[in-house]
């Protein structure tokens, strides 16, 4: 009888220390120089591995979800997409850069966009469950600290290849951060100068097979330290995808929801001066046909859907806090107040919080990042040069 107990006690501690030990993963910091093809020579070559595991899982989770060959899908999609002008008149040393990592990764450079038109790519299969994001953007009022964050949720076949570029100056740029997965240009970011970018996809809104798509237009504000430029950028490129986007300007934040025929602010004008958002619109009423109950104006909206019982949790926790500090902003993210629609995910079939990140864009700016769920790992902080 001790002998069972002892290996029922054995194979129970084994379990939990595997358990334990899986969900301690660490954010692999790159580091990278150069611009436009050269730059992505370099990232394709030094993640030629990484990058090559991820194509065979993408081509598995798109033929797995959408029940047909990934080739034949992703050659459809590109059939349809014509982003290229765009990308090439208002970005193009990124154009390039997509072809570096392609040709150094050894990859197609269609498998390779196809990483970074992640949001269009959904809004073609109209994939409204893969991405539950949740942001938060704090303004420096009265000397305090400003921060951006954000729950960056994307499918689950990506966990364990979170990567923070360190993207080093040159003439023409600021230093950067770019929280990213190998052969991805970026999914958010911040540069030396407290700019920052957080984003959410809003299906719901209109979208384009033309116009410039998501990554893109992260790249392209974190190229820039100008706040005219960013502010006119943003509200005048067009868009391809429905998208909100926090921008973290040194100690102001301020929200847009764009969509391929408008761009809205969004500023709920809390006394706190705080802004919040998750997947849904909450001003921008240029809605697709399917999510006229999503349109801002509709008396009949969805109020118990996901998006909608996570911005409640946010906007709850935020706004009941006399202190607004980077503690409340990481209990917030590790939050699970619905444990149906929880702000944190964990890894499952269909998505899961990828990385949480926290800017901090006043003061000394600074990244705080997770690699997976911030409730299953610890926040580590890296400084610029």
């Amino acid at each position: 009888m001790k002998s069972t107990l002892l290996f029922v006690f054995f194979i129970f501690s084994f379990s939990a220390i595997s358990q334990t030990q899986s969900s301690k993963r660490e954010i692999r910091e790159v580091r990278l120089s150069g611009s436009g093809y050269a730059l992505g020579l370099q990232h394709g070559k030094l993640l030629k591995k990484e990058i090559g595991e991820l194509v065979v899982k993408m081509k598995k989770n798109t033929a797995d979800n959408l029940h047909k060959d990934a080739d034949k899908a992703i050659k459809e999609f590109f059939d349809y997409a014509q982003f290229t002008d765009d990308i090439k008149k208002y970005t193009p040393e990124l154009y390039e850069e997509v072809k570096g990592i392609a040709d150094g990764s050894g990859q197609s450079f269609n498998d390779i966009m196809l990483f970074n038109l992640l949001d269009e790519f959904w809004v073609y299969i109209d994939a409204i469950s893969n991405h539950h994001c949740s942001g938060i953007g704090v303004p420096s009022v009265n000397g305090s600290v400003g921060y951006i964050a954000q729950n960056m949720d994307i499918e689950s076949y990506t966990d364990g290849y979170q990567i923070l570029i360190r993207l080093e100056r040159t003439d023409k740029r600021p230093e950067q951060f770019i929280l990213t997965h190998p052969g991805a240009i970026g999914f958010n970011g911040m540069n030396e100068a407290g700019i920052g970018a957080c984003m959410n996809t809003i299906m719901q809104l209109k979208a384009s097979n033309k116009g410039l798509p998501v990554a893109f237009i992260v790249r392209r504000i974190l190229n820039s330290t100008d706040k005219n430029d960013l502010l006119n950028f943003i509200q005048t490129v067009p868009h391809a995808s429905g998208q909100n986007y926090l921008i973290g300007i040194q100690g102001e934040v301020y929200d847009f929801e764009a969509s391929a025929n408008k761009v809205v602010r969004f500023d709920p004008k809390n006394p706190n001066r705080t802004v919040y958002h998750t997947n849904h619109p909450i001003v921008n009423d240029d809605v697709k046909e399917w999510a006229k109950r999503f349109d801002p104006t509709s008396a009949t909206k969805p109020i118990n859907s996901n998006s909608y019982i996570r911005l409640a949790a946010v906007q709850n926790r935020v706004m009941a806090s006399p202190t607004l500090n980077d503690v409340l902003i990481k209990e917030t993210l590790r939050s699970k107040d619905d444990k149906e629609n929880p702000v944190c995910r964990a890894p499952k079939n269909g998505g899961f919080t990828f990385a949480s990140v926290i800017m901090t864009l006043t003061g000394t700016p600074n990244l705080q990042v997770t690699a997976g769920p911030p409730d299953e790992s610890e926040y580590k902080r890296f400084d610029f040069k």
